[in-house]
Formats: C-alpha cells, sequence, structure tokens
C-alpha cells in the first residue's frame, strides 16, 4: 500500500485492512480464510493471532466460527486470545482440512518440512521414511541438480528453481536471486523460452511462489538458514558480509520462507547445497 498505492500512512495489518472492507457492508457478508501454519514470510503477516487481534480489537460485531484445533496447533498467545473471544467464537472440527491436496504422493511432506524447520530432528527422522513415493535428494553440484530435475519430469510436468529472497551468496553459482521473474512467464512459457521455469535459469523467490505449485523442485539453499549443531542459525547478507538475524519476527519469517520453498513441490525435490569457500 505504501510503495505501490502511495499510502504513506498505512499502517494496517493484512487482516485489518481485509476485514476493514468487507466491513462497510451495511447488512451481512462472509469472509473464509484458508490460512496454514508457518506461511508468515512479510511485515503485516501474523498467520491466525493476527485475524483474531483484529477481530478483537477492532471489529466486535463479527461472529468468528473457527477449527476447534487452531489454539492447540498454534501456540498459547491464540489459545490466550480465543479465550477473550469466546463469547462469539464458535469451534467447528470441520473447519480444518486435515488432508494436503498439494502433495498427491506424500500427505506427510507438511509434516516432514514443519520439523525441520523448526530443527526437531528426531521428528524429521520419524516422517522421512512416510515419503517413499516422494524422492528428496541433495547434492552440492547445481549441474546435477539440473539434471535430475529434467530426469524426473514427465511429458508436461513442470520443474523450476527456488531459493529465498535473501539467498545473495548463491551469485558464485551462477544463482542470482534479485533478478526478477516474470512470474506468468515463468509459470507458463514452455521449454523453449528461456525465461521459463524449465530453462532452470531464473530463480523463484519465497514471494514469487507462495500459494503455488510446480511437480518438480530445485531448492537453492544459501548461507542464511545455517545449521549449528543442534539449531538453526539465521542470517542476513547485508553489504558485503552475513549479519546475524537477532528480530525473532524477522528470523520466523526467513524460517517460513525455507518452509514454503520447501512445500512447493507436489511429486519430490532436490536440494542444492553449494560447497561454499573459506576465503568467502
Amino acid at each position: 500500500m505504501r510503495e505501490k498505492r502511495g499510502h504513506s500512512d498505512f499502517d494496517l495489518s493484512e487482516p485489518e485492512f481485509l476485514i476493514s472492507v468487507m466491513d462497510r457492508h451495511t447488512d451481512w457478508c462472509v469472509i473464509v480464510c484458508l490460512i496454514g501454519d508457518g506461511q508468515e514470510i512479510n511485515t503485516g503477516e501474523a498467520g491466525i493471532n493476527g485475524w483474531l487481534l483484529a477481530l478483537q480489537s477492532q471489529f466486535p460485531d463479527w461472529a468468528i466460527h473457527m477449527s476447534d484445533r487452531v489454539a492447540i496447533r498454534n501456540g498459547q498467545g491464540e489459545e490466550d486470545l480465543t479465550h477473550i473471544l469466546r463469547v462469539r467464537l464458535q469451534h467447528s472440527p470441520a473447519l480444518h482440512l486435515g488432508v494436503s491436496i498439494r502433495s498427491f504422493r506424500a500427505e506427510t511432506v507438511s509434516e516432514f518440512v514443519d520439523a525441520v524447520v523448526r530443527g526437531e530432528r528426531d521428528l524429521a527422522r520419524r516422517a522421512f521414511p512416510k515419503l517413499s513415493q516422494y524422492p528428496i535428494v541433495v547434492t552440492r553440484d547445481l549441474a546435477k541438480a539440473r539434471a535430475w530435475l529434467r530426469q524426473q519430469a514427465r511429458g508436461s510436468e513442470r520443474y523450476g528453481l527456488v531459493a529465498s529472497s535473501n539467498a545473495l551468496r548463491l551469485k558464485p553459482a551462477g544463482l542470482y536471486v534479485k533478478s526478477a521473474i516474470d512470474p506468468p512467464i515463468w509459470y507458463l512459457a514452455n521449454k523453449s523460452d528461456v525465461r521459463s521455469s524449465f530453462a532452470l535459469e531464473d530463480l523463484a523467490t519465497e514471494f514469487d511462489v507462495q500459494g503455488l505449485e510446480l511437480d518438480w523442485t530445485g531448492v537453492c539453499w544459501d548461507a542464511n538458514l545455517r545449521w549449528m549443531g543442534d539449531h538453526w542459525g539465521y542470517y542476513s547478507f547485508r553489504g558485503s558480509r552475513w549479519e546475524t538475524v537477532r528480530d525473532p519476527a524477522r528470523a520466523t519469517f526467513l524460517g517460513n520462507a525455507y518452509r514454503v520453498l520447501l512445500t512447493r513441490a507436489r511429486q519430490g525435490m532436490v536440494v542444492f547445497v553449494p560447497e561454499g569457500d573459506d576465503a568467502d
């Protein structure tokens, strides 16, 4: 709103703004929100909690219907809010969408990725064997990653490379995230177009692929999310060096960015991790 619409004083969250638009109706209306866990990747996004905060503080006339599993799945903060809103909140088991239709080969992909992003190794180890029909491979050779994607795809199945929007040190591998894609061309153009995802040259970031899928993905992993032995380290590349991300909200956005990237493939993925260079 600030950059594209010229509203310099815009300070509403996404839920506040969307509800305020629908709240202009003089009689009645319904807002249906499909909200996934761990999908917040930018300022103004706060998942279930953001919607409950907006409804609790600014929109007292709205009735709220929600899955009975939300408080359990999303933490103590949301549970407190559901307690505050209990007078006009109704829980319903039917509102929990428990079956993934994104990955038809394995409904447990999200479970595995969630454990990985949270750094819960034991949970990830238990979830991984369930993915026998959903191949996940890792390589340090980008040429092998590209070859693997081309070998897996059949017919019109689509594949492409994805990476974090702050993956600036993929540049030595010839991958530059700041070179923006043209999404319609990247997603829809055929193999003869070098701008398409098929070319495996241009990277799509978490902002380009959120809510969309490919059949096969090559996830290009940078040093902004590093395994430190028993937990993830969060970093941002500024100027000519890496800086530790200390703001919890920014760290959450970064982890969620990788959660989005790791759940874009319907059928399988290859993870490319560069060798790195001690002189860098």
